[in-house]
């Protein structure tokens, strides 16, 4: 028999009063709403929720959300998030920064998290652009995008989230499109369940500044040939007639057609998330369009040691073998002094 939730939330139940002020259009919104609904399907009291952000379009989002929050300063929206995690264990922290936020000015604070996993949940929504401060390159930008601060096309090589993420040592990464509601949905909720660092990617669309920039391979009439949703446990297959598989051919990955040279679905490779190995994973989170599918779905869920929890058994460790009880017993240890 299923087990009766304890606190019976609906969608609505998050959202706060504030008008929503992004953009029409932008794909801040269906992010919201993936959220909201997944915070409505988990058991959780929704004091216990807060989120925060640090400076972008995307670090609106506490303002929309009928939870704690914070709305932090540029790139420290990760020190934030760690510090609140650390010092009150039984929140459920929600990190929501951008590409710019989270990877330049706050690159260094977002790697550690990562590494040390502290049981957040970061949303990171990638729109290849600086969109609040009007259409600069960003960390993720492609190289040779034209923008307002490269002007005859940026020269930077772009940083790979997932490839960020799994190098940090990460636990647990997977990606999403703005415009699949449902499939955020569900990485949101095995986000939440995670013990660990979670990182969701979102390609997401700035419509002002950067509109289309995922259309490539996320547009209606090609997504299904050009994007592949993981499964753990299941045939990694894709195709708008379910024809097109990923294989392993030596320490490559590679796309096959069923049926052709005697292929077929036995010979796909099943995804394994919970491989603690990352190799493959590494592979699927860095396929790129044209030469294989963006891979969509949980990545890499692995289980590890939190860091909140480590320091909580570390605390309870010391004070079982320490002869320090009370501030008294602090202030005559160690060398004291009588003055007359």
């Amino acid at each position: 028999m299923a087990e009766t939730k304890q606190y019976q939330y609906t969608p609505k139940d998050f959202k706060s009063d504030q008008e929503v002020r992004w953009c029409p259009g932008c794909g801040d919104h269906a992010v919201l709403n993936a959220v909201q609904k997944a915070l409505s399907e988990l058991d959780i009291p929704r004091e216990k929720y807060a989120f925060i952000s640090g400076i972008g379009c995307s670090s609106r989002f506490p303002y929309y959300m009928n939870t704690y929050g914070f709305h932090g300063i540029h790139g420290r929206a990760s020190a934030i998030a760690t510090g609140v995690k650390t010092a009150n264990p039984g929140l459920s922290v929600w990190q929501i920064t951008g590409d710019g936020d989270a990877l330049a000015i706050g690159g260094n604070h977002f790697i550690h998290a990562v590494r040390r996993n502290i049981d957040i949940n970061i949303i990171l929504f990638n729109n290849e652009i600086y969109g609040l401060t009007k259409g600069q390159y960003s960390p993720t930008s492609e190289k040779g995008l034209v923008t307002k601060t490269s002007p005859y096309g940026t020269v930077e090589e772009p940083f790979s989230v997932g490839e960020l993420v799994i190098g940090a040592k990460g636990k647990f990464f997977a990606r999403t499109i703005d415009s699949n509601v449902s499939l955020s949905t569900q990485i949101y909720i095995e986000a939440a369940k995670h013990k660990g660092t979670s990182v969701i990617e979102v390609l997401q669309n700035c419509i002002i500044f950067n509109d289309g920039i995922h259309d490539s391979v996320a547009g209606k009439d090609v997504r299904d040939d050009r994007m592949i949703i993981l499964r753990h446990g299941e045939p990694m297959k894709f195709g708008k007639d379910g024809d097109k598989g990923l294989i392993l051919d030596g320490l490559k990955l590679k796309v096959v057609t069923l049926g052709e040279n005697s292929i077929t679905e036995k010979d796909l490779l099943v995804h394994d998330a919970v491989e603690p190995n990352p190799g493959i994973q590494y592979m699927l989170a860095n396929m790129r369009y044209p030469e294989y599918p963006v891979a969509m779905g949980i990545i890499r869920s692995v289980p590890g040691h939190s860091y909140e929890a480590d320091v909580e058994e570390q605390i309870r460790e010391i004070q079982k073998l320490s002869k320090i009880k009370c501030m008294d017993d602090l202030l005559t240890s160690g060398s004291t002094w009588k003055v007359d």
